[in-house]
């Protein structure tokens, strides 16, 4: 059989590296998976088209990701003729003996490490269920990467405001500790309360869909909201025409903008004013006097100089930004304004605030090298060891900056590669933990799998018996959590 391979494979072009070895293996994979010559190179096709390889020569060094590509496409046949079936393999074997006492070596130093408090917290670390790529799991077996190989696990690279480590040589108030922890353990923490302000655009919104009308009252309602605040705070004047020639210092609130296409630079800076104060005409603006600034196109200041001539704005002082004592008060919507009122009160009425434990974590949560999502594997193993009453996932997810989404290299959509590599493990890791654990996805604007616009809106997910665990809100969007 391996000659027919070998002609299989010369008929579509390939020529062979290490021949003895590459057919030898492709021998085994007919073998074992029940495949025809011409079916092998068939998928060796599909597989060298997917992975972009630059020559048509089929190296040793292949054979690994090969085999991982079969395996898939052989799960995949199974899964759509049964699709509630799992199927073992040696993979699950070789991860349940994997989970030995170096994963509990990788706790923070502090954490407990009897050999009683790791039976209790291996209900998590058992293999989770597959979601269609062979190494999907917490821990590939085999296939070696280098966030497997790291050395430096849990290691705390920076710490703000941290508590000095008490070193406690007593025994017996270890074990105590132990104890307690194991009761902990056993008793999940209690549920904490969760507001979720939304305010923002909802799924399925349409953006990209503006009318210059509408565009141009925005940009006028931040200037007059800004020019409003600045005002009220008491330590400005009222916003005059910048555009007026006057010999005495005038305060005026405007829009940063260029004169032209370019960049923006000392000589391009122009200040375009309300339609109130000025009926939106722009001025140049001249920043010489000042000893340092930094400005950007679309950027709401207040300036205070003179314009000795009309046609040029020399500037004394550039104001960025808007005093905080004024800010809820002006800035706001009245809806939204009356809520963080409301905040404010119970906060001051109710100062005694309790303790809560949070889990917060940013994406990416792949390597750069595969999409095996491993770093929230050991995330979510982690979570599932502390058991923390919040855990707060912000995107990107599916990162639509990561190489092999680049190059297209993905044999699912992105919506499949998010819900059976996030949604799943999240899935699996709230009933682990119980109800009392509650799950906040915050989405980015390299989320492959959704809207990139700004504010964006929340995902659109649906998960059975679990809507009021696992919340998804838009960026830019604020909760309360007590």
């Amino acid at each position: 059989m391996e000659e027919e391979i070998k002609e299989e494979f010369k008929k579509s072009g390939f020529s062979l590296d290490d021949e003895e070895e590459v057919l030898q293996k492709c021998l085994t994979f007919c073998i074992n998976y029940n495949l025809k010559p011409s079916d092998l190179v068939s998928s060796w096709e599909v597989y060298y088209l997917n992975r972009q390889l630059d020559e048509s020569t089929v190296r040793n060094a292949e054979m690994d990701g090969f085999l991982l590509h079969l395996q898939n496409e052989q799960k995949e046949a199974v899964v759509k003729e049964e699709p509630n079936l799992y199927i073992y393999s040696s993979k699950d074997v070789d991860m349940i003996l994997n989970y030995d006492e170096e994963d509990m070596k990788e706790e923070v130093p502090g954490t407990p490490t009897d050999k009683s408090l790791k039976l209790n917290s291996e209900p998590f670390n058992s293999p989770p269920k597959s979601y269609g790529n062979g190494y999907s799991s917490g821990k590939p077996s085999k296939l070696v990467t280098p966030f497997g190989r790291r050395t430096d696990k849990f290691v705390v690279k920076f710490n703000i405001n941290s508590l000095p480590v008490v070193e406690n040589n007593d025994g017996e108030h270890d074990h105590g500790n132990l104890e307690d922890e194991i009761i902990k353990r056993a008793q999940p923490c209690k549920r904490c309360s969760l507001m979720v302000h939304r305010l923002g655009p909802e799924p399925g919104c349409r953006f990209m869909y503006d009318k210059i009308e509408d565009r141009f009252n925005a940009l006028e309602n931040r200037i007059r909201k800004h020019a409003t605040a600045l005002f009220a705070s008491g330590l400005y004047e009222e916003p005059m025409d910048p555009t007026v020639a006057s010999q005495r210092n005038i305060f005026a609130v405007g829009m940063i903008c260029c004169d032209g296409e370019g960049r923006l630079n000392e000589k391009s800076i122009m200040l375009q004013s309300s339609v109130e104060h000025s009926g939106g005409c722009n001025v140049r603006l001249e920043l010489h006097n000042l000893k340092q600034f930094s400005v950007f196109p679309g950027q709401i200041v207040g300036i205070e100089g003179q314009n000795p001539s009309g046609h040029c704005l020399i500037a004394s002082k550039l104001v960025d930004s808007v005093p905080l004592s004024t800010t809820v008060a002006v800035n706001q919507h009245p809806t939204k304004k009356q809520a963080l009122d409301l905040v404010v009160e119970s906060t001051d009425s109710s100062y005694v605030q309790k303790e809560i434990s949070a889990l917060i974590a940013s994406g990416p949560f792949t390597t750069t090298d595969n999409l095996f999502f491993e770093p929230l594997a050991e995330l979510l193993a982690y979570a599932g060891r502390k058991l923390p009453q919040l855990l707060v996932l912000m995107g990107p997810f599916v990162d639509s900056e990561h190489p092999e989404v680049k190059k297209g290299a993905v044999d699912r959509s992105f919506d499949e590669l998010f819900c059976q590599e996030i949604l799943r493990r999240l899935q699996d890791h709230v009933e682990y933990a119980g109800s009392n654990v509650r799950v906040i996805l915050v989405p980015s604007i390299r989320d492959a799998q959704h809207d990139f616009v700004f504010p964006q809106p929340a995902f659109d997910i649906h998960l059975p018996n679990l809507e009021h665990q696992v919340h998804d809100i838009y960026d830019s969007s604020y909760s309360c959590c007590n």
